[in-house]
This record gives C-alpha cells, sequence and structure tokens, in this order.
C-alpha cells in the first residue's frame, strides 16, 4: 500500500504466563515500529504475576476509541478527547496522582470502573513533586457512573475525600457496603460528606437494611 498516509489502530492482545522466561518488554514493542515514522505508536505491556496473565496494548495515537481499558500504572499519559469509558486494573498500587493524570487524559469520561485491592503506599502525600507543591484535585466533570465495588478502601477514600476528588453532581455510584461504612467513619466524616451529597443513585453490595443516619447522610441520592 505505497499510497497509505495514515494507518489509525488499536490492538489489545492478552497471554497466559506459564513460567516464560524471556518475556517481550515495552522497549521491544516500540523497536518493531520503527519503520512508521509518519505515526505516533503508543505501546503498554504489563504483566500481571497473581493471575499469571500478560496484556499487550499498542494504538496509534491520538487515541480515537471511546472506550479505554485495564488501564494499569504504566498509562502513558496524553489527551484522550473521544474516550467516555474507562477501566482501572492493576496488581500494583494507585496513587493520587495516577488518578489526577487519569482525569486530564479523559476530559470528558463518563463511566469509570477500578478494580485494585492493593492499598495505596502513600496516602498522606501531599506532594506533586520535592518541591513541597500540593496536589492538585482530581475533577470528573461529565461523569455519571463509578463502579468501585472491586476496589480498595483507599480508593473509596481517593474518590470521596473533597480535598482529593471533586466529583460531579447526580453521578450513579456502586460500592461495597461496609466499605463504604468504614471509608465515611459510620456515615459521619464530614471530609467524604460533600462528594456524598452529590450523588444521584448509589448502589450498596452487601446492605440488608438502611438505618435512618445512612439515608441522612445521602439526602438527595436514591438508595438501592
Amino acid at each position: 500500500m505505497p499510497k497509505l498516509n495514515k494507518f489509525t489502530f488499536n490492538i489489545r492482545s492478552t497471554v497466559r504466563l506459564n513460567n516464560q522466561i524471556n518475556l517481550p518488554s515495552n522497549e521491544d514493542i516500540q523497536y518493531t515500529f520503527n519503520h512508521f515514522p509518519n505515526n505516533q505508536i503508543i505501546s503498554c505491556v504489563d504483566y500481571f504475576s497473581e493471575i499469571k496473565q500478560g496484556q499487550c496494548h499498542i494504538y496509534s495515537y491520538p487515541y480515537e476509541w471511546k472506550a479505554y481499558h485495564k488501564i494499569t500504572n504504566n498509562f502513558p499519559g496524553g489527551i484522550s478527547k473521544y474516550v467516555r469509558e474507562v477501566s482501572l486494573f492493576d496488581e500494583q498500587p494507585f496513587e493520587h496522582y495516577f488518578f489526577f493524570q487519569i482525569s486530564k487524559s479523559f476530559p470528558f469520561i463518563k463511566k469509570l470502573t477500578l478494580i485494585n485491592e492493593k492499598p495505596q503506599n502513600d496516602k498522606q502525600s501531599g506532594k506533586l513533586d520535592d518541591k513541597n507543591e500540593h496536589l492538585s484535585i482530581s475533577e470528573y466533570p461529565h461523569l455519571s457512573q463509578l463502579n468501585l465495588t472491586e476496589a480498595h478502601d483507599d480508593y473509596i477514600e481517593e474518590f470521596l475525600v473533597d480535598t482529593k476528588t471533586c466529583l460531579p453532581n447526580n453521578l450513579y455510584l456502586s460500592v461495597d457496603y461496609q466499605v463504604l461504612k468504614r471509608v465515611t467513619q459510620h456515615f459521619t466524616s464530614n471530609t467524604t460528606r460533600n462528594n456524598c451529597k452529590k450523588l444521584r443513585s448509589l448502589s450498596l453490595i452487601g446492605k440488608y437494611r438502611i438505618p435512618k443516619y445512612v439515608k441522612e447522610y445521602f439526602p438527595h441520592t436514591k438508595i438501592l
């Protein structure tokens, strides 16, 4: 195809890890695209030892698809204005700056799912770098669905504490009831109250009976 000037693609592959020794690195993948001088090719290679799986995601930049799944800590960044649905997964912790980067990279995201059971290493960090600059608050102005049912307590805190995240109004949140109870300090914490007031609907996993004080903590929310 000698007249092909632009090649737009999005390829994701997974492989079962069975004690392989020579696994390709991200640099190995990038090397195979050296003959694409007019295209910016992004690649992300991840290996998950706990589930014994590897994944490789290769795409042309800018990213032009509506969904971007299984983003890990190796996410290279960049602005993707077409993406509306994102899922995050890793066997390593996500720190605050990672979420700040996600909020900037996907400014029009509507649906976000997070799967990570590892606690954050630096929950108390308020620094963006060594210059003692305070971390910015992550904002998701178009977010309408947030699924945290398979997330560690730290990530529920990450999204609900108003000094870390500013959630939009009319959000639908799915979360485990006991985790939410711990993070909100039995539905009394003022640091999570502002974001909780913004919820339109709340799906509580593992709930039995919802006490009155819980409903009062979510005054504008339909509890499912």
